[in-house]
């Protein structure tokens, strides 16, 4: 529960950060233009999330003949967590690592790497596969896409500041152009923060209902612990893409000193211990 009102707090933050900067930068018109275009964009992208998250993953969908075990797990699984059977896709890269996508449970794809079948147990990929269900139950991508609408709303928000910021004089009507171009500046920092907090949350989140839906949190603890071994080795994906790299079970993408700040996984040595407490 404290991960879930996490995540509420600082969409609330997000939100609130749009309406200053506002105000701030050029009233309720440039807001709402701003907000507008981030809406369809995004909204464009949580649409298609799924086919284009398999493109830039080169994830092939199987069925029962191609991975007989492996969707057959699946199948269990979802049937655990009163889910829909979603499309289950491998991936042919040596790195173990898994994700899912699919704008909600009806369309829902959960993938894993070649590498990730090569070294774990069933007991190992029940655990990872529950992680990425409980992804689509919790509705994540839903989550993602509307923080990416506000995140991008800062975004556009900031470039317009700046550019106004260029052309207001101050003492003007619309306020002092120095704030302005300070929130323009930091805003969208702030955004990008708050945005890798949320899916550091959801990360907690699904771990604890993986745990769940697998039966066990050791499995899943010990899933981890492997993938930070091979992480550790320079085992990652060959062409890890920025815009899909947050979906993964551990991110392909390394971030290191202040960087940390818009890590979206948590810790993983974190992950593990608390997949250890939970133990029955």
């Amino acid at each position: 529960m404290g991960n879930q009102i996490k995540t509420v707090f600082l969409m609330t933050a997000l939100t609130v950060l749009i309406m200053v900067m506002g105000e701030i930068i050029g009233g309720p018109n440039g807001l709402w233009l701003a907000f507008g275009l981030a809406v369809i964009m995004n909204m464009g992208a949580y649409w298609f999330s799924g086919s284009y998250v398999l493109a830039k993953t080169k994830a092939q969908v199987v069925g029962p003949q191609q991975a007989p075990e492996l969707y057959q797990l699946v199948e269990h699984l979802a049937q655990r967590a009163g889910l829909p059977t979603p499309k289950v896709a491998v991936v042919n890269d040596p790195a173990p690592n898994a994700f899912a996508t699919g704008r909600n449970p009806s369309h829902a794809v959960v993938a894993v790497t070649t590498g990730l079948l090569n070294i774990v147990s069933r007991e190992e990929l029940a655990g990872v596969l529950g992680h990425e269900l409980a992804h689509v139950k919790h509705r994540d991508i839903l989550i993602g896409s509307i923080v990416a609408v506000l995140a991008g709303a800062i975004m556009i928000l900031g470039q317009m500041g700046r550019f106004a910021a260029l052309f207001t004089r101050s003492g003007s009507r619309q306020g002092s152009p120095l704030a302005g171009l300070v929130m323009a500046i930091v805003a969208p920092f702030a955004a990008l923060v708050i945005q890798a907090a949320i899916s550091r949350s959801r990360e907690y989140l699904a771990d604890d209902g993986g745990a769940d839906i697998a039966g066990s949190s050791l499995g899943l603890a010990s899933a981890l612990e492997k993938l930070a071994k091979a992480s550790e080795r320079g085992v990652t994906l060959a062409n890890p893409h920025p815009a899909t790299a947050s979906l993964f079970i551990i991110n392909p993408l390394n971030f290191k000193g202040l960087s940390n700040l818009f890590a979206t996984h948590p810790p993983i040595d974190e992950r593990i211990n608390r997949l250890r407490g939970l133990r029955p």
